[in-house]
């Protein structure tokens, strides 16, 4: 491998851990936010994202408990989701790519992509049907606006995740023949 893809290669990484930490402090932060929500809800103008939903708390419990337990569910499996691509980027040797760890992480990336594309649409659509009922979250819709570009994306990571369960299938054949 090329100096260049190497640098580059170490490069992404470093960028995936700054992305890994950001959305473990965001998620973090959340959590924090939820407890105060619950506990001391004068206080949480104070706190990360000002995330105030006393209005809907004072509403309907129910609505409250399942848009944060959408707000932080999503937020956790991202921070998951770069922690399994730091695992991959860490373990994986460039040498010899096609190996089942690799496949099998590609894997789980593509999984969890769809997972947080798919409940970033439920939480939208439940989002909507609050606001038909009167309750407003506006100040929620930031946590899903990208729903349909995870979708997107964990289609096209599934169909990288399939190649290379092939390529692993071809190189263990090449290795028996050779």
């Amino acid at each position: 491998m090329s100096k260049t893809n190497n640098f580059v290669f170490w490069g992404l990484y470093s960028v995936a851990w700054v992305i890994f930490v950001g959305l473990s402090i965001e998620a973090g932060g959340l959590l924090v936010n939820f407890f105060f929500s619950l506990y001391k809800p004068e206080f949480v103008q104070n706190l990360y994202q000002k995330l105030d939903l006393l209005d809907m708390y004072e509403a309907s419990q129910g609505a409250f408990f399942g848009m944060y337990s959408f707000i932080l569910t999503l937020s956790i499996l991202k921070a998951y989701l770069f922690y399994i691509v730091i695992s991959l980027m860490h373990t994986m040797d460039l040498s010899k790519p096609f190996s089942t760890f690799v496949a099998r992480q590609i894997s789980q990336i593509s999984y969890y992509t769809l997972s947080i594309g798919l409940l970033s649409y439920i939480a939208r659509q439940f989002a909507k049907n609050l606001m038909h009922h009167g309750l407003v979250t506006d100040h929620v819709n930031p946590f899903w606006v990208d729903s349909q570009a995870f979708i997107l994306m964990g289609a096209v990571i599934y169909i990288i995740a399939t190649i290379f369960k092939k390529g692993v299938a071809i190189q263990s054949e090449n290795d028996l023949t050779v």
